[in-house]
Parts: structure tokens; C-alpha cells; sequence
């Protein structure tokens, strides 16, 4: 199958890494838990009442009520129009080094009854400056793949395929369409769309390299391939070893390769001895083996044919690519959703800092930099 944009639905709707050195740094250090104030806890009673609203008795509204087709999407308006004040703030779904994801309504569309609801990322100039970094995603409203994992302990084998298979065609897309290296998957970032499908989330670690090679100590422990621990360069081999293991958390409950220690887990995954439960089936075995290879030029997903190796392989049996690519069968979880702005499935995150705990964007960083969010 030819890789095309139109796969673009499963990853997000902007990735650029060509700021090659801001992509290889690590993620902050973050800052030590405050206690809550009586301003947070107000804020805080304010979203458990705005949420309430869709009681326990509401009917779940359907997929298609929730997903929303991007063309209709009323944001899309160029930002001199929008101001922050333009929004209601409902609640936040996600903080990160440099931002924090809120659920958002536009102020005019709830005045007319609107329920239309958004993903807003919001990013403080002196974060962006900093880590030259701007990110954009849907909202997911099913959370993180992690949640369902953990809940479930482990997946079937047919709701491992299909999973596997969207990732499949996610990285596809990355490496032989845009040459990114994504370096950072595991559970945590992989979202649910309303349909059950996937997106992937959080390029931080991503990299265009193509077919050059790059030398950085990125991504999860667990889940980094051999030679990112020996150093010897990697390039998007990494995306398939990791993929390797995704496959054997999904079936298995727990990545093959773990200790407290992260030493102790880079010596097994440099030794690369994977232990199968007998409960696996000899084509999950197969394809997880043929992944986690540690010469990347015997690897599946890199040697000749690419992607298209490992759509190939007998684990796949069954799936119908074409169908998958466009999205004609809803995803084996489908969340369980009482409106567009519920939350049931994100964690509960601690209030923003207040203002006077932040980095001031100074009159000399707004001499030099303003322009550079003259558009947003």
C-alpha cells in the first residue's frame, strides 16, 4: 500500500522536528507538589460541578456525536480573531514540560447552547522560546491506551492486532513518508480517539533523519532498542524494536524487559533474551522475535520492504488494510462517553502554579521575541 496523507489521522496534525537539537534534550526536571490554596480548591469544585451536569442517568451520547470532522472545527479561524478569553477553561486533561492540555468551549458557543468542546494547548512564551517546540492534537476523549492496559491486564490477541495494526500504519507513515524517527513509544502515548482508534502522541523525542543516524540516549527504558544503549547510532530501527515490545506488553501485561534498576533492564535488553508465556500464540511469538532483533539489518519493519514486511507477517492474518487505513470499523474499545467534554478517562492533575511561581516574560524577551507569536 502507497503511504499517503491521508493517514495523517492518526498522528498529530503538526510534527515538525527540524529543530534537531531541542528534539534530543530530555524532558525537565518537574517542580516539587504545592499545597492546594483556596482559590485551587474553588477552581477545582467549579469543574466537579461543571462536569456533574451528565449524571450518572444521561445516556452516552454515540461515536459519531462526539468525533467531529476537522473541516468543521470552528477554531480553524486565523488567531487575531481568538483570545484566551474567547475560551472557557473547563478542565485540565494533561500537563507536560512546556504546557498544559485544557477542555476547552468557546464563550459565544455556550451562550447559544453549543456543547462543542476542544483540546486547547496552552504554552507560556518563555516555555516556547526555550524549547522551540509548538504542538498541536484533537481530543481524544478515551484517554491514554495505558489506563485500558492496566485495567484489563492484558489484551486478547484480537484486540492486540488491531492495535498493533494501527501502529503499524502510524509508523509507516513517519518513516517512509516523513523519514521521523518517533523514539518514544509505549502505552503512555498512544491515545483513544470517540471511534476506538488510535493517535499517537508527544513528538518530543521525534527526529527527521531519514536514512542518517543519530547518537542521542532518548525514549523510555523498557522499550529502547539495542543500540541506542550502546551508542552506536540509531535511526527509525528503533521504532520497530520498540514496536516489538509494545506487542508483547499488550498480550502479556508487562514489557519482557524490566528491574528497578534501569542498568539492569539495558544488560537484558543488550542481551536481548525475551521469555514467551506459553499462553502466547506462535505468530505473536514469531513477529515479536523477528522485531526484537538486535543486527537492525535482519530487524522487521527495516530490512527490504519496510512497513510492508511486517503487514505481512501471519499475526496480521485477518486484518483488512485498506479498510483499517480509512477508518471503516470502529476500534474493539469504543469509550464509554456521557458528552463531548467528559474526562472519565485523564487523570486528576494538580492547579496550575499561580502566576507569581511562573517565569515572568520580561520586556527584554518581549523586545526580542515577540514577533515570533505575532500569529498566535
Amino acid at each position: 500500500m502507497v503511504v499517503t496523507s491521508a493517514v495523517k489521522h492518526l498522528i498529530p496534525s503538526k510534527i515538525r522536528s527540524n529543530d534537531n537539537s531541542s528534539n534530543d534534550t530530555g524532558n525537565a526536571p518537574q517542580s516539587a507538589p504545592r499545597r492546594e490554596t483556596k482559590d485551587d480548591m474553588m477552581a477545582h469544585e467549579e469543574e466537579k460541578n461543571f462536569i456533574s451536569q451528565w449524571g450518572e442517568e444521561s445516556r452516552p451520547m454515540s461515536p459519531s456525536q462526539v468525533a467531529m470532522d476537522p473541516a468543521q472545527k470552528k477554531v480553524g479561524q486565523s488567531s487575531h480573531h481568538l483570545r484566551l478569553d474567547d475560551f472557557e477553561l473547563i478542565k485540565t486533561l494533561g500537563t507536560g514540560t512546556f504546557a498544559r492540555v485544557w477542555l476547552t468551549r468557546l464563550q459565544k458557543d455556550k451562550q447559544k447552547g453549543d456543547d462543542n468542546v476542544f483540546a486547547l494547548k496552552i504554552l507560556r512564551k518563555t516555555d516556547v522560546i526555550r524549547l522551540k517546540q509548538v504542538e498541536h492534537l484533537d481530543y481524544c476523549p478515551g484517554g491514554e491506551v495505558f489506563s485500558y492496559l492496566r485495567r484489563a491486564r492484558r489484551f486478547n490477541e484480537p484486540t492486540s492486532q488491531f492495535y498493533a495494526a494501527e501502529i503499524v500504519l502510524i509508523l509507516e507513515f513517519l518513516h517512509e513518508k516523513e523519514g521521523v524517527a518517533y523514539r518514544d513509544l509505549k502505552p503512555e502515548n498512544i491515545l483513544i480517539d470517540a471511534e476506538g482508534h488510535l493517535k499517537l502522541v508527544d513528538f518530543g523525542f521525534a527526529k527527521q533523519i531519514w536514512d542518517r543516524e543519530t547518537y542521542t540516549l532518548c525514549g523510555t527504558p523498557e522499550y529502547l532498542a539495542p543500540e541506542v544503549i550502546r551508542n552506536t547510532g540509531h535511526g527509525c530501527a528503533v521504532d520497530w524494536w520498540a514496536f516489538g515490545i509494545l506487542v508483547y506488553e499488550f498480550l502479556v501485561g508487562q514489557p519482557p524487559f524490566w528491574d528497578q534498576n534501569p542498568m539492569k533492564i539495558y544488560e537484558q535488553i543488550v542481551e536481548a533474551r525475551i521469555r514467551y508465556p506459553h499462553t502466547l500464540s506462535h505468530n505473536a511469538r514469531d513477529l515479536i522475535s523477528k522485531l526484537c532483533v538486535p543486527d537492525t539489518s535482519k530487524r522487521l519493519g527495516n530490512i527490504s520492504g519496510g512497513a510492508r514486511t511486517v503487514k505481512a507477517h501471519p499475526f496480521f492474518n485477518g486484518i483488512n488494510w485498506d479498510d483499517l487505513y480509512h477508518r471503516r470499523a470502529n476500534g474493539p474499545i469504543v469509550p464509554h462517553l456521557r458528552g463531548k467534554a467528559d474526562t472519565r478517562n485523564f487523570d486528576e492533575y494538580e492547579p496550575e502554579p499561580p502566576a507569581d511561581q511562573r517565569d515572568k516574560y520580561t520586556d527584554e524577551l518581549a523586545r526580542r521575541y515577540e514577533s515570533a507569536f505575532a500569529d498566535f
